[in-house]
C-alpha cells in the first residue's frame, strides 16, 4: 500500500441535531484531497471513531469511498470492542475501503499474545489489509510486530507512543522477516512536532490532524520536510506548530477539539465534539484564531 503525500484524517462533522452531516462530511474529505492528501482515513482518532456507533462508522466509511473515488487509498477505523470492531470492518469492506487502522481495544490490557489475535481477528473479518496502531492499551512487543509480519494481511505500524527507541526496533524487525511491503508511521499528536526524529529511524509517513483544519500550512510543513529544507521547515515549526501544541496540551481531548474549532473559525458548521471530549472555551478560540493567522502569514 502506497502513500504519496500526508496522511489525511479527517473530522466527522455533527449537524444541529447530532448527527453525522454527510454533505459537509464530503466536502471536507473532497477539499482535503484536492489540497494533496496521500490518504484518507475516515472514522479514525481525529474522526471521534470513539464516540460514533457501529452504523455511523459504517456510513461515514461510505461518504469517503464515494467522495475520494479511488484518488487515494481510503483506511477506515476499527477498533474498541472486538464485536464492535469487527462489524466495523466488514461495513468498512462492504463499502469499498483499501485497509483499515487497527485501533486499541477498548478498557482492558491484555497480554502479547492477546493483542496478536485481537488484530488477527479483525484482520479476518475482512479481504482488507490492516495497519496495527500501536498506542493506549495496544502497545505491540517488538516479538510482537514480528511475529504479525508474517501475517500477509498485516501491511503497517503506527506509532503513537513516542518511544523511538521501541520504534527503532520494531522496524528492524520487520525489515528482517523480509517485508519490505511494510509502511510505518508517526501518529503521534501533531506529529510535525516529532517527525524529524521519526524520518532519522526509518518511518517517513506521518498522519497531520493539522492538515483537516489548514492544509496550507501542513502542505507548506510537509514540502519543507520532503525537500530537506531546514530553515522553512523550523520556521513553520516556531511560527505555528510550537503554539498550536501549547494550547492543545491545556486540555485532555484537544487534539481533536481544537481541529473542529478551527474548522468553525473558517466557516464550516462541523458541530461541537463529543462527549467525553469539550469545546475549547471562548478565550481558547481566540487564542486558535491568532495562532491560525500566524500560520497564513508565513505562506
Amino acid at each position: 500500500m502506497n502513500f504519496d503525500g500526508i496522511l489525511f484524517f479527517p473530522i466527522t462533522p455533527f449537524g444541529g441535531n447530532g448527527a453525522v452531516d454527510h454533505d459537509l462530511l464530503a466536502q471536507h474529505m473532497d477539499r482535503g484531497v484536492a489540497a494533496g492528501a496521500g490518504g484518507v482515513f475516515p472514522a479514525c482518532g481525529t474522526g471521534e471513531y470513539h464516540a460514533l456507533s457501529a452504523g455511523e462508522a459504517a456510513s461515514v466509511v461510505r461518504t469517503a469511498t464515494a467522495t475520494v473515488a479511488g484518488r487515494v487509498p481510503v483506511i477506515a477505523g476499527a477498533g474498541g470492542t472486538l464485536g464492535h470492531a469487527i462489524e466495523v470492518a466488514t461495513a468498512a469492506a462492504d463499502a469499498g475501503a483499501d485497509g483499515l487502522l487497527v485501533l486499541p481495544p477498548y478498557l482492558v490490557g491484555g497480554t502479547q499474545d492477546g493483542l496478536i489475535s485481537y488484530v488477527e481477528q479483525i484482520a479476518a473479518a475482512s479481504d482488507l489489509p490492516v495497519i496495527v496502531y500501536h498506542r493506549g492499551a495496544a502497545q505491540y512487543s517488538v516479538e510482537s510486530m514480528r511475529r504479525l509480519a508474517h501475517n500477509p494481511r498485516v501491511v503497517g505500524f503506527k506509532d503513537g507512543t513516542g518511544d523511538v527507541g521501541a520504534a527503532q526496533l520494531i522496524v528492524r524487525a520487520v525489515a528482517e522477516e523480509g517485508r519490505e511491503d511494510f509502511a510505518f508511521f508517526n501518529g503521534l499528536l501533531t506529529a510535525e512536532l516529532t517527525q524529524a526524529a521519526y524520518r532519522g529511524i526509518g518511518i517517513p509517513l506521518y498522519s497531520s490532524a493539522a492538515f483537516a483544519m489548514i492544509p496550507e500550512v501542513a502542505n507548506a510543513y510537509y514540502r519543507a520536510y520532503a525537500e530537506g529544507d531546514e530553515a522553512r521547515r523550523l520556521e513553520l515549526l516556531d511560527g505555528f506548530y510550537r503554539p498550536l501544541v501549547a494550547l492543545r496540551d491545556e486540555t485532555p481531548g484537544f487534539g481533536v477539539s481544537l481541529i473542529k474549532a478551527g474548522l468553525r473559525l473558517q466557516g464550516f458548521a462541523v458541530g461541537s465534539v463529543r462527549a467525553p471530549l469539550v469545546d475549547p472555551t471562548a478565550e481558547q478560540e481566540a487564542r486558535l484564531a491568532a495562532i491560525l493567522e500566524a500560520g497564513r502569514a508565513l505562506l
